[in-house]
């Protein structure tokens, strides 16, 4: 009602613009408002017209899209209000949609252009009216222009059909391949696994990369957040954790791509195709789904797509019963995504103009991603760090949900040393020896140990040279240098540009490597044996190849 209210004219006012836009609201109004309005014109002429126009409409309604059924005609409202990526729309008397609803508004723009756009209800204002965020472009809107409540939140195309595609926030494929079948979808909005679906042992979850499973596990069924700039191998690593998963897991991955760059996201796919993640040749083969929702997307969309390659992910877990690998770049722009549309909303902001809602936002999410008793769900999330101030409540509250943390260091990555996971910066809540045993425990620990010594002693060195070390330290040097060698490993999906086959090693070999190399057996190994191998039998055979290279030589 206040829609009509807000432009009703004077007598000396009244024009065709005026009657137009009057007649774009009246199928919303009820009897009781359309004698309201009469009583305010007293004007027979105009009076005649709107008790016409008001029949017919409810008798004809105005002719829409094709494809629109009768049954979507009965709950039907009109734009009331654009104000950028947000809408407000206006509903007949008992036909409000939900919460999470989805809409869409079909039409054409001022050229004749097709129009179609979802939007999501966010708020019910009361008057009969939503507040809606929409997930795509609001150009050539206008209000009065019809608007669908489908009655369901937004669902999205689930299962197998979804591998070596990539997808927006939506559902709808956007790599040029085709349709894809949508016989099975499920709505991107869902509760959390109940308490008696999960699965509360604690085990590790092995990723064949050695310096993971060594200096910190990842949790089966928990979330690791991924520290590292540009250039020092973040996709590499993202890569050979999918190929890893399918491999030793029989698991599948989804990658979703949260407000990240374009390019990012088109470099990510070349190289898995390169790599044969995604095989182009029989693509229900591949191992990874791809949703993407980047930063030139509206921040309903970029809101929104964490939770759409979630949905697919709990697909694999719960029907199909496969452990999961589920990637998102970046967790922070699910948050800021969340903040512009929170004030879009009229909300009032909280601590650094973030969101009031910032923890439950993150819960909702972060709280569907666990294991259960079919399957589980491993989340890696790249995290920014803005101004790298961990304080910031959009990382602070990130943190509060991360059983590990990976950080990749520009130094290990310009010695050549790749992985370049930084052994002394990263953290895993399950390195504790009940959980993963004392063998790996006091390994792991006496490898930091002797990493650490080794930083200590650097620039004591830089200045005055090994010599003038004392005979321990020299030893501990040696072995933290064959160490950090060890640290690395040829990948399978980097085979294409080093040439060198891939390595996957089990977490008993790494084990035993290590303890090898701390214990002095392979003291007399040069360090460039242990560098880019598997495991430790790898870098013997590697050192009697390079001894009788070195006699051959001479």
């Amino acid at each position: 009602m206040d829609s009509v209210i807000c432009f009703l004219p004077t007598k000396s006012s009244v024009n065709v613009h005026f009657l137009i836009e009057l007649t774009n609201h009246l199928t919303c109004l009820s009897i009781e408002h359309l004698l309201l309005i009469l009583i305010i014109f007293r004007n027979k002429k105009i009076s005649t017209f709107v008790i016409f126009f008001y029949f017919f409409m409810r008798i004809k309604p105005t002719s829409s899209s094709s494809g629109v059924s009768a049954l979507e005609k009965k709950n039907m409202g009109r734009i009331a209000q654009i104000i950028g990526p947000v809408l407000d729309v206006a509903f007949p008397p008992g036909k409000m949609p939900n919460i999470y609803n989805s809409l869409v508004v079909k039409g054409r723009d001022t050229v004749g252009q097709q129009i179609n756009v979802t939007c999501e209800v966010q708020q019910l204002l009361g008057n009969n009216r939503v507040r809606a965020v929409a997930m795509s472009a609001t150009d050539g809107l206008m209000r009065g222009m019809e608007v669908i409540d489908t009655g369901t939140p937004l669902s999205v195309p689930v299962g197998g059909a979804t591998l070596g595609r990539i997808f927006n926030v939506l559902g709808e494929p956007v790599d040029n391949l085709g349709p894809v079948d949508t016989s099975t979808t499920s709505p991107i909005h869902r509760s959390a696994p109940a308490f008696i679906q999960l699965d509360t042992k604690l085990s590790i979850f092995e990723t064949g990369i050695k310096v993971v499973d060594l200096l910190a596990p990842y949790r089966r069924g928990g979330k690791i957040g991924l520290f590292g700039g540009a250039g020092v191998g973040k996709t590499v690593l993202i890569m050979e954790l999918i190929n890893n998963i399918a491999k030793a897991h029989g698991g599948v991955s989804v990658f979703g791509g949260v407000g990240e760059r374009t390019r990012e996201g088109n470099d990510l796919y070349m190289e898995m195709k390169e790599s044969g993640v995604i095989n182009e040749q029989n693509i229900p083969e591949s191992k990874v789904a791809l949703v993407y929702g980047q930063m030139n997307e509206p921040p309903g969309a970029r809101m929104r797509v964490g939770l759409t390659a979630l949905t697919m992910a709990e697909y694999f877990r719960d029907v199909n019963e496969q452990d999961v690998l589920l990637f998102i770049d970046n967790i922070f722009r699910f948050v800021q995504a969340g903040s512009e549309v929170s004030a879009l909303l009229g909300r009032m902001p909280s601590a650094v103009g973030y969101q009031p809602t910032l923890s439950t936002e993150m819960g909702s999410l972060q709280e569907r991603i666990t294991s259960t008793k079919e399957g589980s769900i491993t989340s890696i999330q790249a995290v920014y760090v803005p101004a790298d101030d961990l304080t910031d409540p959009a990382p602070a509250t990130t943190f509060a949900h991360l059983d590990a943390t990976t950080v990749l260091s520009r130094g290990l990555a310009a010695k050549g040393i790749y992985p370049a996971v930084d052994p002394l910066d990263s953290t895993s809540t399950m390195l504790q020896p009940r959980i993963v045993g004392e063998d790996h425990y006091e390994t792991a620990q006496r490898v930091k140990q002797t990493l650490q010594r080794y930083k200590e002693l650097q620039d004591i060195i830089a200045i005055l040279g090994l010599d003038e070390l004392s005979e321990e330290d020299r030893l501990t040097v040696a072995r933290a240098r064959k160490i950090e060698r060890f640290l690395s490993q040829p990948f399978f999906v980097a085979e294409v540009f080093t040439g060198s086959p891939g390595k996957y090693v089990g977490l008993a070999e790494t084990i035993r490597g290590f303890k090898l190399i701390l214990s002095g057996e392979l003291d007399s190994l040069p360090e460039q044996a242990f560098y880019l191998v598997g495991n430790i039998d790898e870098a013997t055979a590697k050192a009697t190849n390079l001894e009788m290279e070195s006699k051959l030589k001479k």
